[in-house]
C-alpha cells in the first residue's frame, strides 16, 4: 500500500494511486486523482511564453514595495523575525488581520494554508468520504471536481453560455440526494468571470440550510467586480455551514506568498481540517504569514492599485475583440481578472492557441484546460487575462499575428 489514509470523519486524507486502501479497519475505494491539466499546460508554457495573456493573478510587486507599505511595527518584526516553525492554524496576529475582512468571523474561524490549493484539499477530505455525494459547478478550477471525485461521488453543474453563465438553481436542487453534504461554488466564476446575484446566493443558502449541506465558496477573485454592488457577501459570514477559501495570489497579486486561508463558523470542521494539514505543509513560512499580514493591512491601497490596473486594461481588450469580432464573441466578465472568448475560426480553438504562441509568443489557455468528467464544457472557448502590466504589449502582439495570417489567407473567418 502506497497511500496514507487516515479515515474518520475526524480527519480524512487520501493521495496515491492504489485500487484500495485499508486502515482501522475501515475501506475506501478511491478513484485515482487524474493530472492536474492547467498545471500541466502552465509548466510547459509559463515561463517561456513571451506573453502570459492568460495568467489569473494580479500584476504582482517586489518585496521592497510591499515592505514599505508596513507599518512600524510589522516593519521591526519583519527585521527581528525568526525563522522557526510556525503554528499549524496561522499566527494568531495574521489570523486577526484575516478575520477583520470579514464582518462576521473571529480569529477562532480562520485557518491558514499554504495557497489556496491546499485549503481545497484539505476541506474536501474533511468533509467527504465514500458515502457522501457532492455537487460543483462546471467549468471550473479542476481540484474543486478532481479531489471530490477521488472521495465520492459528485455532480457537476454547468453554467449555461446562452444566459451569461447563470447558475441554475432548479439544477441543484434536482442533483440533491439524501447523502449530498456539500455544495461547491466559484464566484466571481474561474474561467468566465460571472458573478451571480445576492437573490440567488440567498436562494442557495437557504437551500443548502434547509437540508443541512456546506456550502464550500471559492472566493479568491471577490473584490474585482466590475461594480461595487455586484460584491457577494462572504458565505462563512452570512451561512453557519458556509466556508470561504481566500488567497492571497489573485485579488491581491501576491501569488509568491503562498498563502491563503479558509473561514468558517464550524469550527469542528476547521480542526478536522488542521488535522489534514498536518499531512500536508504542516505549517507556513514565516516569512509569508508577517508578508501576508503587511499586505492585508495595506488591503485597500493594494486593491486599489489593482483595479486601477484592470480599467486601464480592460478596454485595449475590448476594443481587440471589437476589431476582431468575426473571429472572436466576447462580453465583459462581471468580475475577476479572466474572460472566456469564444473563438469562431474554422481551425478550431486548439490549433489557434498552439500556433499563436509558438509563432507570436503569446500564450492563451485553451478550452481544453476545462475538461470536466461530470459533463460537457465548451470546446470552442479560451481564458484570457487582462491583469497584467505588458497587456497591451500581449494584445498588439495577436494582433499583429492576426493581421500575418490576414494578409498570407490562412485564417478562415
Amino acid at each position: 500500500m502506497t497511500a496514507g489514509v487516515i479515515l474518520d470523519r475526524a480527519s480524512r486524507f487520501v493521495f496515491g494511486d492504489d485500487e484500495q486502501c485499508e486502515c482501522l479497519g475501515y475501506t475506501l475505494s478511491m478513484r485515482p486523482l487524474r493530472p492536474f491539466a492547467l498545471e500541466v499546460f502552465l509548466g510547459r508554457w509559463e515561463f517561456t511564453a513571451r506573453y502570459h495573456l492568460c495568467a489569473s493573478d494580479m500584476q504582482s510587486m517586489t518585496l521592497s514595495e510591499l515592505l514599505a507599505m508596513a507599518d512600524p511595527a510589522d516593519r521591526a518584526a519583519w527585521d527581528q523575525l525568526y525563522l522557526g516553525y510556525t503554528e499549524t492554524w496561522g499566527a494568531p496576529s495574521l489570523r486577526e488581520t484575516i478575520a477583520s475582512t470579514y464582518d462576521t468571523v473571529s480569529a477562532e474561524q480562520v485557518l491558514t494554508f499554504v495557497g489556496a490549493q491546499e485549503g481545497i484539499f484539505a476541506a474536501m477530505h474533511a468533509l467527504l468520504g465514500p458515502d457522501d455525494h457532492a455537487i460543483t459547478v462546471i467549468p471550473n478550477y479542476q481540484s474543486v471536481e478532481s479531489v471530490p471525485l477521488s472521495l465520492c461521488e459528485t455532480t457537476g453543474i454547468a453554467l449555461d453560455p446562452q444566459r451569461n453563465w447563470e447558475l441554475d438553481l432548479d439544477q441543484v436542487r434536482d442533483a440533491i440526494r439524501p447523502n449530498t453534504r456539500m455544495v461547491c461554488i466559484n464566484f466571481p466564476h474561474n474561467p468566465t468571470g460571472k458573478v451571480i446575484s445576492r437573490q440567488t446566493l440567498d436562494a442557495l443558502i437557504a437551500m443548502c440550510r434547509e437540508r443541512g449541506i456546506y456550502l464550500f465558496s471559492d472566493e479568491v477573485y471577490r473584490l474585482l467586480e466590475r461594480r461595487p454592488e455586484m460584491t457577494l457577501p462572504q458565505v462563512a459570514d452570512v451561512y453557519e455551514k458556509g466556508l470561504s477559501l481566500g488567497v492571497m495570489s489573485k485579488a491581491y497579486g501576491l501569488p509568491g506568498l503562498r498563502m491563503g486561508w479558509i473561514a468558517s463558523k464550524d469550527v469542528t470542521l476547521l480542526q478536522r481540517m488542521e488535522r489534514v494539514k498536518h499531512y500536508t505543509s504542516i505549517c507556513s513560512p514565516a516569512p509569508s504569514e508577517l508578508l501576508t499580514q503587511i499586505a492585508l493591512k495595506a488591503g485597500e491601497q493594494i486593491l486599489a492599485r489593482n483595479r486601477a490596473l484592470i480599467e486601464r486594461n480592460l478596454p485595449v481588450l475590448e476594443r481587440f475583440f471589437r476589431e476582431h469580432a468575426r473571429l472572436f464573441e466576447w462580453s465583459t466578465p462581471d468580475g475577476g481578472s479572466i474572460g472566456f472568448p469564444r473563438y469562431v475560426g474554422s481551425e478550431g480553438v486548439e490549433a489557434f492557441a498552439a500556433d499563436l504562441v509558438e509563432n507570436a509568443g503569446v500564450l492563451l489557455l485553451p478550452g481544453s484546460v476545462y475538461r470536466s468528467d461530470l459533463g460537457e464544457t465548451p470546446n470552442d472557448r479560451f481564458r484570457i487575462g487582462y491583469r497584467r502590466a505588458n497587456m497591451a504589449e500581449g494584445v498588439a502582439a495577436m494582433g499583429s499575428y492576426l493581421s500575418r495570417k490576414r494578409s498570407s489567407r490562412t485564417v478562415a473567418v
